[in-house]
This record gives C-alpha cells, sequence and structure tokens, in this order.
C-alpha cells in the first residue's frame, strides 16, 4: 500500500457541532452533529456481533431498501477532508459516485460489527454507486492489529485482501504469527512470498503512516469513516450511511 502525501484540510475535527433536528428524528437514540462538515454519531453503537451477524445484515436487506430516506428541504453546509485512496484496497468501481473510506482496526469489535452488519446492506442497496476503501488505525490497546494490517497488506500484494480480511475479522479471538500463515494457506496465496513479506515486515512503516496520518488529521478512534470527504463516526446502523449517501447523490451537501 502507498503512503499518502498530506493533504491541506480545511478545519479541524474537534469542532463543537450544532444539532439537526432532521436527521435526529431519523436515528432516534443515537447522539448527532452537523458543524461544518464532521458528523458524530456515538462512538459506543451496540455490543459488537459475531460473524453470524452478516447473514442475520442481508435478510434485513429488503426492509432496509425500502425506507427512503427523509431528506432535508435545504442543502446543508459541510467541510470536505481530502483522504488520498490511490494505492489503497478497495471493492467497487473507482468511478462510483460515493467512496467511503474505513480507518479500521482488526482487533475492534465496533468495525466488525460494522463490517458484517452494515457494509451488506451499504452493497445490497447501492450496489456500483458505493465504493469501500480501507485504511488502518490500529489502537495502541490492540496488540494484534498492527501485525494483522502488516498481514493483510501482504495479501494484497498477491492480490487477495478482502479475502485475508473476512477471515481475519471472523477470527479475531485467535490472531497472531501462525494463524496468517494459516490464513495465507487457506486462501491460496504463495505461502513462501507471503513469509517473506510479513517477517521482513514490509508494509509495518505503511501501516504506522496510515495510523500517523489520521491521527494529524484527527482521527482517534475506531471506526471512523468518510463519506466523499464527510465524516462520521462509529459503527453506526444502515439507516445513519443511508441518510448521508442519500443526501450526497441528491446534492444536498454544500461547502
Amino acid at each position: 500500500m502507498n503512503n499518502p502525501n498530506i493533504p491541506t484540510k480545511t478545519g479541524g475535527i474537534s469542532q463543537q457541532w450544532q444539532a439537526v433536528s432532521w436527521i435526529v428524528a431519523l436515528l432516534l437514540a443515537f447522539g448527532l452533529g452537523l458543524g461544518t462538515g464532521y458528523l458524530v454519531w456515538g462512538k459506543d453503537a451496540a455490543t459488537a456481533a459475531g460473524p453470524a451477524a452478516a447473514q442475520t445484515a442481508a435478510t434485513q436487506a429488503p426492509a432496509a431498501a425500502q425506507a427512503e430516506a427523509d431528506l432535508p428541504d435545504t442543502p446543508q453546509q459541510v467541510t470536505r477532508y481530502d483522504i488520498p485512496v490511490d494505492g489503497q484496497p478497495a471493492l467497487g468501481p473507482a468511478d462510483a459516485p460515493i467512496t467511503l473510506v474505513a480507518f479500521s482496526d482488526n482487533e475492534c469489535p465496533f468495525c466488525l460489527k460494522w463490517y458484517a452488519e452494515t457494509w451488506p446492506l451499504i452493497q445490497q442497496n447501492y450496489g456500483d454507486r458505493v465504493r469501500l476503501v480501507f485504511r488502518d488505525f490500529p489502537l495502541p490497546n490492540h496488540p494484534n492489529a498492527q501485525p494483522a494490517a502488516e498481514a493483510a497488506a501482504c495479501a494484497f500484494e498477491q492480490g487477495k485482501y478482502w479475502e485475508f480480511q473476512d477471515l481475519i475479522f471472523n477470527n479475531t479471538g485467535i490472531l497472531g504469527d501462525t494463524t496468517y500463515l494459516k490464513f495465507a494457506r487457506q486462501i491460496g496465496l504463495d505461502e513462501a512470498a507471503f513469509k517473506t513479506c510479513y517477517d521482513e515486515g514490509r508494509y509495518r512503516d505503511d501501516v504506522t503512516a496510515d495510523r500517523d496520518w489520521a491521527s494529524e488529521l484527527g482521527v482517534s478512534s475506531t471506526p471512523t469513516f468518510f463519506i466523499n470527504g464527510i465524516a462520521l463516526v462509529g459503527a453506526q446502523p444502515y439507516e445513519t450511511f443511508q441518510q448521508v449517501i442519500e443526501m450526497e447523490l441528491a446534492g444536498m451537501f454544500t461547502e
């Protein structure tokens, strides 16, 4: 994965937020603020779900697709952050109208919750209109987060990042050097090449650079998302992402 150049950002993330009633009504119990573009909806969404939650999320997709976003009558002013995505693992076409960048930690239960429950609904209901890009933000209290990110980068080198990432999220309780080699074998990687890549720490600096760059921007917890540059914090439910995506597609955000 490529190291990004630090872009110029307009405004800091630690701003005061102004309540917006039209979306509070939609999200009910979730706290929200919309200041100059930073959307925040509670970091502690709910108890993290297990891997089987992906199947549950898929069964909920038809109902979610029928729910129409309650868009405001007037455009909302936002600040967009320039988040480089070149050379990063991505799902979806490069010309998708929505780019969803996720800063994630491989031992973060809320990252797993979002990946298992919310992302499948976004995929099912928006398809090629949304491109997901993963970037690393290993937290210091998660000892396996950094090595797992480095291992996933080695899998990315062989074109199987997402297969490897699925195995990481489905096996967070047994992460470690031996497990990564097992994963490599399981998804058909060149084991020798993978082991060399991982053992020499080929992507250690890249993973660290991702975290440091995001910290400089103001990211402090996972998961943190940027939807076409508009920041959103926490493993929020599908409806929250739907609201922002619908507004963006409708041109309801101004800068």
